[in-house]
């Protein structure tokens, strides 16, 4: 039974909830060791008894399967969440009765033709399930962005921006309802990140590792380290000793306290076995629930003009933030649309070089080309016609989802100055200086 609102706060008996994340890496065939990996996921997850699994990358739903039956006692319920070419690779396991599932499609999700780094084909999305945790009503997101590849010149970083702003509105827009909220995945974001603090300022969701006074893992909380034997050290210059970019993030309610009560992350090895669980670090967190009290659960954090103002104030700047990468993204697709046009044209120039030679014998006159060349003019033109009206699609599409996002940010500076506005005139008039 779902929580009644009405309930008094000190009807909501206290209790505690373990939620676990990872990252599994599981591209079948290309991954190192991945069945004897989910073998050792199945074991762990079976022993510790988590009430909420949170997985990425599990591309394959054999292995989901897999996994499903191994975790058929201790976590009966379950969700694979599909979408994309090869899937989103989301999956979700739980103790508690899963009573609904949706699944969100990022707008962008960077180039279908970077087929080495494969995002595109995985079909990035943001996954939510609800629970029933007792009496109360759980809202569980689960989420992979697209990754960064390179920090020096990050290409997917206008990618990556809108996805941070769509997750923050779906989750905004769907958690009204709950008692607690959590997020868990990988955003190939760092903390710092104009994306990470983009999300949890828009949505109020608190960050496990900096709230929780208990940890034991890596330094500084990273979860892609140099001591994991599955990890290219280069592909973390210029942080030698790893970067933090899984998350498990919490937010309670008006009628429920969340607190981190600790947190801990595996550290490359595994005892006893001979391989790590994947090329990230698992997270793990313990989180109390409890009546809130006067000043608890809220989103705000602080009560107040000062502090309402200061908030709006940060998010004014974030949200600005975000544009002026979205119109760089705008810029740069603008930029390889006109070069897929541009291209194009040429194909076209190819192909009418074609008719032009193919009407010569017509008229009268000698083959000026030997047929081999004719017919290899005619493909290429061909080709370059079709490949690049196909670009030319996709850049339009991607010009168009961010143009919408500059536009819904732009709409959203607009209403959150006019918030400033607001909170600046109910603050009490300051006392005159004697």
């Amino acid at each position: 039974m779902t929580a009644d609102p009405s309930a008094p706060m000190a009807a909501i008996d206290p209790l505690r909830l373990r939620v676990f994340s990872l990252n599994c890496w599981g591209i079948r065939y290309l991954s190192k060791h991945c069945s004897q990996r989910y073998a050792m996921v199945a074991e762990l997850l079976s022993r510790e008894g988590y009430d909420i699994v949170l997985l990425q990358e599990v591309w394959s739903e054999k292995d989901y399967l897999f996994l499903k039956n191994k975790l058929a006692c201790s976590h009966p319920h379950s969700h694979y969440f599909k979408s994309g070419v090869i899937g989103s690779g989301l999956a979700t396991f739980s103790k508690h009765r899963i009573n609904d599932a949706f699944l969100y499609c990022y707008s962008l999700n960077g180039y279908p033709y970077m087929v080495h780094q494969g995002d595109w084909f995985g079909g990035k999305a943001v996954g939510m399930v609800i629970l029933e945790i007792g009496r109360l009503k759980a809202h569980v997101y689960l989420t992979h962005l697209h990754a960064e590849y390179s920090r020096e010149r990050d290409t997917y970083l206008p990618h990556r921006v809108v996805q941070a702003w769509e997750l923050q509105h779906f989750i905004r827009h769907t958690s009204s309802g709950a008692d607690v909220v959590v997020l868990g995945g990988d955003l190939n974001m760092h903390p710092q990140d104009l994306g990470t603090r983009l999300l949890m300022a828009s949505t109020g969701l608190r960050d496990c590792y900096t709230e929780t006074d208990v940890f034991d893992g890596c330094e500084d909380g990273i979860t892609l380290i140099a001591d994991n034997c599955f990890i290219n050290k280069k592909d973390l210059v210029p942080f030698e000793k790893g970067i933090r970019i899984d998350y498990i993030l919490i937010k309670g309610s008006s009628r429920v306290e969340l607190q981190c009560e600790s947190m801990s992350t595996t550290q490359g090895s595994v005892p006893d076995q001979p391989h790590p669980y994947s090329d990230h670090e698992a997270l793990s967190v313990a989180l109390r629930l409890g009546p809130s009290g006067p000043q608890a659960g809220g989103e705000d954090g602080g009560s107040g003009p000062d502090c309402a103002a200061g908030r709006v104030a940060e998010l004014v700047d974030l949200v600005t933030e975000a544009r002026t990468e979205v119109k760089v993204g705008l810029h740069c697709a603008e930029r390889r649309r006109y070069t897929a046009a541009r291209t194009g044209m040429m194909g076209v120039a190819l192909l009418l070089l074609e008719v032009v030679m193919a009407a010569v014998p017509w008229l009268g006159g000698p083959q000026p080309f030997p047929s081999a060349s004719f017919y290899l003019l005619g493909a290429l033109g061909l080709a370059s016609l079709l490949v690049t009206s196909m670009l030319y699609l996709f850049y339009t599409t991607e010009l168009k989802a961010l143009q919408g996002a500059e536009d819904h940010m732009r709409l959203a500076v607009g209403s959150l100055q006019e918030r400033l506005r607001g909170v600046a005139m109910k603050r009490p008039p300051l006392e005159a200086e004697e």
